[in-house]
């Protein structure tokens, strides 16, 4: 499986999961359900964008730079982060809501632009034998993770 597969069929996974967050953290009331949903997106991401990072975008800095959009990936990853920060420092269940639906809506807007930049341009840029050796690495990063723990 190549890499782009890999991380699209991750993405649909998360697209799931924030249909259930916009669904369900409205009619949240409790700050500690809110901050645990926060938490499972939380950890999702963070294993997402460590792969991301670590197999995929390396290889594609230079292209980033070329078109313009390395320093907004990196800081589409930072605004995230500070929104799940703010949930987590939260005091009160509103902020909290408000906060991890921006989470939400700033992932969604991140994920797009993979979806529509940076996969298709991976595989013009990219061998196939390199997609799909990157794809190895992520299945055999996946499994090391799985049996770290």
């Amino acid at each position: 499986m190549k890499i782009t597969e890999a991380l699209l069929a991750e993405h649909t996974v998360f697209h799931s999961l924030f249909d259930h967050l916009e669904k369900t953290v409205p009619k949240t009331k409790s700050l500690a359900e809110i901050q645990s949903l926060a938490s499972l997106m939380e950890t999702m991401l963070e294993a997402h964008s460590t792969t991301e990072d670590d197999l995929f975008i390396a290889p594609l800095e230079h292209c980033f730079e070329q078109i313009g959009h390395r320093e907004t990936f990196h800081q589409e990853h930072d605004e995230i982060e500070a929104c799940l920060n703010l949930v987590r420092r939260a005091k009160q269940s509103r902020k909290a809501r408000e906060s991890l639906l921006a989470a939400v809506a700033c992932s969604r807007k991140h994920f797009d632009k993979e979806e529509r930049i940076v996969f298709p341009m991976a595989e013009k840029i990219l061998k196939s034998h390199t997609l799909l050796k990157l794809g190895t690495d992520w299945m055999e990063q996946r499994n090391g993770r799985k049996h770290a723990k």
